[in-house]
C-alpha cells in the first residue's frame, strides 16, 4: 500500500502529466497532418488519374502493411544517413503522419465510394463539374459516414504514440518507465496510472466525436 501511495506523489504525477502533454502535442499535430494528407490521397485514389492514382495506391498499400515501429525506426535512424534529420518529436510526428495518412486514405476513399452514385449524377446534371460535385456534394456526405472509423483511427494514433518510447520520446510511457526503473515496486501503480490517463484521452476524444456526429446529423 505504501508503494502505491508513494508512486502517486506530486513529483511523479507532475512528471507523468508533463509526458501526457507531450503525448497530446504529438497526437494533435499528427492527427491534423494525417487528416489533411489522408484526405488528399484518398481523393486521388478515388478519381483514378492515370498513373498517379496507381502510384499513390501502391505507396498506400506498402505503408499500410508495414509495422509502425519500423517506420519510426526508419525515420529516426535511417533518414539521417541521407542527411535528413528530425528531432525525436519530429521523427515521431513524421512517422505517425505517414502511417496514419495511409490508413485514412483508404477510409476516405471508401467513404466516397459509399455515397450513392445518384449524388454524383445529380451534381453533374445541375451543371457542376466533376471536381465541384466531389468537393461540395460527395465529400461532405462521405465525411459524415467516416466519423466512426476516423475517430477509431485517431484513438489508435494516440495509443501508438507510446511506441516512440523506443527512441526516447519523453511521453507518458517513457516517463513511467523512468519512475519504476528507479523504484521497481512502483511498476504496478505506474501501469494503472498509464491505463487511466490513456483511457481519459481516448474517452474524451470519443465523446467529442459523438457530439460532432450528432450535430452533423441534424
Amino acid at each position: 500500500m505504501t508503494n502505491f501511495l508513494q508512486a502517486y506523489s506530486w513529483v511523479n504525477m507532475r512528471f507523468l502529466f508533463e509526458g501526457m502533454w507531450v503525448t497530446v502535442q504529438v497526437a494533435v499535430i499528427s492527427v491534423i497532418l494525417s487528416f489533411i494528407i489522408g484526405s488528399v490521397l484518398g481523393v486521388l485514389r478515388y478519381v483514378k488519374i492515370p498513373v498517379v492514382s496507381t502510384i499513390v495506391g501502391l505507396i498506400i498499400d506498402i505503408i499500410r502493411n508495414l509495422p509502425l515501429l519500423l517506420i519510426i525506426f526508419f525515420t529516426y535512424f535511417a533518414l539521417p544517413k541521407i542527411n535528413i534529420h528530425f528531432s525525436v518529436m519530429g521523427s515521431t510526428i513524421f512517422a505517425l503522419t505517414i502511417f496514419e495518412s495511409a490508413m485514412l486514405a483508404e477510409i476516405v476513399r471508401g467513404g466516397i465510394v459509399a455515397v450513392p452514385k445518384g449524388q454524383l449524377e445529380g451534381g453533374r446534371s445541375n451543371g457542376l463539374s466533376f471536381y465541384q460535385t466531389l468537393m461540395y456534394i460527395l465529400l461532405p456526405q462521405a465525411y459524415k459516414k467516416m466519423i466512426p472509423p476516423i475517430v477509431s483511427q485517431f484513438i489508435s494514433l494516440i495509443k501508438d504514440t507510446s511506441l516512440a518510447t523506443i527512441i526516447m520520446l519523453p511521453e507518458m510511457t517513457y516517463r513511467a518507465q523512468i519512475i519504476y526503473a528507479q523504484k521497481p515496486a512502483q511498476i504496478i501503480p505506474m501501469f494503472l496510472m498509464l491505463a487511466l490517463l490513456y483511457f481519459i484521452l481516448n474517452y474524451a476524444l470519443s465523446k467529442i466525436a459523438n457530439i460532432f456526429d450528432r450535430r452533423m446529423a441534424v
